[in-house]
């Protein structure tokens, strides 16, 4: 076995594969970018050696320098963990000249299977099932709408080694093929550094199931049942869960067997995932395969019992698989939220700064988190915006929806956006619940996107009680700070008003033990709590029963999170109320003559210039964050005055554009 090991990644992944190595007794060397210098996987690991600037291009994707790092270290192995060089055969092979293991499948299946072009030739050679498409590089956009039209709208355009959602569109018509061969060519040059796009069929209401496969030196090979990832926002998965609630176990011997001749067709060694989209009626294609780790791998170990990373450290020091076939488990019901940076408020826009507050929830009685950030860390432009996973294990898909809402509700995130509210909204959704859904779901769903207004609460008194309870023990510690309880005592009065949502909720509060009783709109809510009020999770038993929300004052008002809705209802006396009423409305400055940056990023390319008429719907800038293009267009017809930033600038959140006349 090996005695250290080098991770080439960062974040969570890299603090996961440590994790095991630890385990195993294995010393671990963390690479890093200048960016990441105080990152926790540098933190974590045995050692650490920095192999260059902030941008990938510079560090992490430099196979010399990994290489070096290696030597300098003597570490005997590397595990890539997913993104980077993970699926790059270059990398794999440079490794073996130089004596160094790769801990994934060898360079020559990491070249047949990475590459999704030749992976659908081999496919099909072994009798797999795939999808009519054009498997050949396009050479331009002019070509790239013959073969769309030949093949018949809607497409798929891939970037050949694209993964994660990157180099991905899907087009409808001939100008959409057009503009997304262009996209699809510039993300996929600049993540992957290789710039090929093809095209295939795009199948309505399809699924999106892949099947996780080990294969070792020896010639044996297994599959660990299926995953459903068909929760996806603009082709990126966003909750994964294992089993799915679509497959039966008919249909998964089959896929499982077509991954199984897939990959004995290449030899492979070590964990690999083939991706299949499936349709209604259950016929099942060919997507591509994952030469690595996946993302959601937590969600298979979970079922199975099995530690993926472990097994792939195994057989890169030529151990055997230590199961077979009938050995592979399916226990209960797993599911992951990959809870990312980025703000579901604003577009689901990326979101970077400091982590002032992470807290993720107690890990145990079926929860688990994965990450690789901490609280007071810096959660950077250049890289991609995951920070965190958060995977449930239940006895069955019920229990653990369950799970995953109560471990929502207590997941603080504060100094970035995070997409939580969207996930615990996404957990609530009655399709969702029912397990009928496919790959256009979301798109269904929030077809102009997602507010928090789209999550009624089922009890919306409850909240306004919690406000209220939180603003008495607000008055409860001014009154003991300022000693007024030593003969100056304050009336606290027993009616309360909560102004929430446009409505006026009537509240009438009494003390119990441990708590308050608060009454409103007829429904009585005795709350047991110790909270206070620095505590921005907030536990109780409410009727005896248990619950967990957020709380946090701003200002006169508390913001509540709980179940993907927030409020921000106003606490005060009935009076006070009713002479708030009669104050003026202040209305925010207007700022539509701007063009606004939506987040914080590389201002990649001005599409306009001063005197230009624009019309609605035209492309004005692009701006790079996190490893994604995001094109800025006109939200109506009008023309441009002044041009206030150049290209090559790095941008915040509602920096001046563009003004219009």
């Amino acid at each position: 076995m090996f005695k250290k090991i080098l991770i080439a990644n960062r974040g969570e992944i890299a603090c996961r594969v440590i994790k095991t190595a630890r385990k195993m007794g294995i010393a671990t060397v963390a690479v890093y970018s200048e960016a990441d210098k105080d990152a926790l996987h540098v933190d974590l690991a045995d050692e650490g050696v920095c192999i260059g600037p902030a941008p990938s291009k510079d560090s992490y994707l430099v196979i010399d320098k990994i290489i070096a790092a290696c030597k300098q270290t003597g570490a005997e192995a590397v595990h890539p963990g997913y993104g980077f060089l993970s699926e790059n055969a270059e990398f794999s092979r440079r490794l073996e000249e130089e004596g160094i293991k790769f801990i994934g499948p060898k360079h020559y299946s990491v070249a047949k299977m990475g590459d999704k072009i030749e992976s659908k030739k081999l496919a099909l050679e072994a009798k797999v099932n795939t999808i009519p498409g054009y498997n050949e590089a396009i050479s331009g956009p002019e070509q790239a709408v013959e073969i769309a039209k030949g093949i018949g709208y809607p497409v798929m355009i891939k970037a050949s080694a694209g993964g994660g959602g990157k180099g991905l569109r899907v087009a409808f018509n001939d100008k959409e093929a057009y503009d997304g061969f262009a996209s699809c060519v510039n993300e996929a040059k600049n993540a992957f550094g290789d710039d090929r796009v093809f095209i295939e069929k795009y199948v309505l209401e399809p699924r999106h199931i892949e099947i996780q496969v080990l294969g070792d030196s020896h010639g044996n090979y297994v599959y660990l049942n299926e995953r459903d990832c068909s929760i996806q926002r603009r082709h990126q998965k966003v909750i994964e869960e294992a089993p799915s609630p679509f497959v039966d176990p008919e249909m998964r011997k089959a896929m499982g067997e077509q991954a199984v001749a897939l990959a004995r067709a290449v030899q492979y060694e070590s964990a690999g995932t083939v991706e299949f989209v499936v349709g209604a009626d259950k016929s099942f294609y060919f997507l591509e395969m994952n030469t690595r780790l996946q993302v959601e791998h937590p969600v298979t170990e979970l079922i199975t019992g099995l530690d993926l990373v472990e097994l792939m450290i195994r057989v890169a020091a030529g151990e055997k698989l230590p199961m077979t076939q009938n050995d592979v488990r399916l226990d209960g019901w797993s599911m992951e939220c990959r809870i990312n940076a980025e703000d579901p408020f604003r577009g689901f826009l990326p979101s970077t700064g400091r982590l002032v507050k992470f807290q993720p929830p107690e890990e145990g009685n079926g929860v688990r988190v994965d990450t690789g950030v901490f609280e007071g860390g810096e959660i950077s432009m250049f890289y991609d915006s995951m920070i965190a996973k958060l995977i449930v294990h239940g006895k069955d898909r019920d229990d653990a929806i369950r799970l995953m809402r109560d471990a929502l509700n207590a997941f603080l995130i504060r100094g970035i956006g995070s997409n939580i509210p969207f996930q615990a909204a996404l957990l609530q959704h009655p399709r969702f619940c029912s397990g009928n859904f496919n790959t256009g779901f979301i798109a269904e769903e929030y077809p102009q996107g997602f507010d928090a207004s789209m999550v009624p609460h089922d009890d919306p008194e409850l909240l306004a009680a919690v406000a209220t309870f939180a603003r008495l023990r607000y008055i409860e510690r001014a009154v003991q700070t300022t000693g007024q309880l030593q003969g100056h005592g304050r009336r606290v009065t027993t009616d309360w008003v909560a102004l929430m949502g446009g409505k006026n909720y009537q509240l009438h509060v009494e003390p119990i033990e441990g708590g308050k009783a608060i009454t409103c709109g007829g429904k009585r809510y005795e709350i047991v709590s110790n909270w206070t009020f620095r505590d921005m999770i907030f536990e109780a038993c409410v009727n005896g029963l248990p619950i967990c929300l957020q709380i946090e004052r701003r200002g006169l008002r508390y913001r509540i999170s709980h179940f993907g809705l927030q409020v921000e209802p106003m606490v005060m006396t009935p009076r006070a109320a009713r002479l708030l009423a009669l104050m003026p409305e202040k209305l925010p400055p207007d700022m539509s003559r701007f063009l606004l940056s939506p987040m914080p990023g590389l201002l990649r390319e001005i599409a306009v210039h001063v005197g230009q008429e624009v019309k609605a719907g035209e492309k004005l800038a692009v701006i790079e964050a996190m490893k994604m293009e995001n094109v800025l267009k006109a939200e109506q017809d009008g023309k441009v005055k002044n041009i206030l930033a150049a290209a090559g600038a790095s941008l915040a959140v509602d920096e001046m554009i563009i003004e219009f006349e």
